[in-house]
């Protein structure tokens, strides 16, 4: 039993409609589902990824309007590494980035970035069997455009204490000093997660001085990808690994478990489906608003208070 690697990412914005225009346009993910967060559902849940909504390339947000800039320290991710297939692909981002006045960083194989509001971004050559979840983008060539997530970078005052867990029990896989792993530079500790279809890397850095504080450009929480038949086993074996994760929550377009780890950063545990065409024809994903059933005799109270906001593809 093996989690599938990073199912998604869930950040903070505090303004929806410049979140869609960096990520939609300028990234050339797909909006695939337009939501509320189901916690709090007078503001946004938006998901971004591949041209089928693929766990493995899925950045999501929550949307808080007017909330303040917020800024990683440990128990936090603070860089969100994508793969791209080519140096090539490196060459056009660090042009199309800079076009939109991005400051970027270049490296032998990487490229560095920030958004809008200061989440930090890294785009890899990463040479791995995994299939690219590529969206498609009227700007941004096929064999250039993201793949999909290859790592997430977090702050851990003390690594060596999330260890047990992520390792004996859920199965991460240490990376030794001297093993292949792009992107492992600076790290204290790096972790392989890989199963039958897809893999990524789970990477601790040394945190700052200063304290997190959550806010926009902050990472909420990230998940890893469960199958459906493994889900219930995989909260056991957190528990067993001294975590305290919540009951299953059924998110309608994947069942969730949550939990923090040793480190301090929330983790959950998400299955690969049902999928993000439960309740929306593939080729109209993130065109309207779509509310769990929970939600849907309160729509015209939800749609109220929310921004309006359009997919560049509707």
């Amino acid at each position: 039993m093996r989690l599938e690697g990073i199912h998604h990412i869930t950040a903070i914005t505090a303004d929806a409609r410049s979140n869609v225009d960096f990520y939609a346009r300028v990234l050339g993910l797909r909006l695939v589902k337009k939501t509320v967060n189901q916690d709090a559902p007078s503001v946004y849940h938006l998901f971004y990824a591949d041209e089928q909504g693929s766990p493995g390339a899925d950045i999501t947000f929550f949307e808080f309007p007017g909330a303040v800039r917020g800024r990683a320290g440990a128990g936090m991710v603070h860089t969100v590494v994508w793969r791209v297939g080519s140096a090539e692909a490196l060459d056009f981002w660090e042009r199309r980035l800079a076009g939109e006045g991005v400051e970027t960083a270049r490296g032998a194989r990487s490229l560095s970035f920030a958004d809008p509001e200061g989440l930090g971004h890294e785009l890899l050559v990463a040479d791995v069997p995994d299939q690219p979840l590529i969206a498609d983008h009227p700007e941004v060539p096929g064999e250039l455009a993201l793949q999909g997530f290859h790592a997430a970078r977090a702050y851990a005052a003390d690594p060596s204490a999330s260890a047990a867990l992520v390792a004996e029990h859920l199965g991460f896989a240490p990376v030794e000093d001297g093993d292949e792993a792009p992107g492992r530079i600076g790290a204290s500790a790096v972790y392989e997660v890989r199963g039958e279809r897809r893999g990524g890397l789970w990477i601790y850095d040394a945190p700052p001085a200063e304290p997190g504080r959550e806010g926009a450009g902050t990472v909420h929480h990230i998940a890893w990808a469960s199958e459906m038949d493994d889900h219930e086993s995989w909260r056991e074996r957190a528990i067993a690994g001294g975590a305290r994760p919540t009951e299953v929550i059924d998110r309608f377009w994947f069942r969730s478990i949550y939990f923090r780890e040793p480190s301090g950063v929330l983790f959950e545990i998400a299955t690969l489906g049902p999928g993000f065409d439960a309740d929306e024809d593939p080729a109209h994903l993130g065109e309207k608003l779509v509310l769990p059933p929970r939600f849907e005799p309160l729509r015209d109270q939800i749609e109220a208070t929310l921004t309006p906001i359009e997919n560049p593809r509707g």
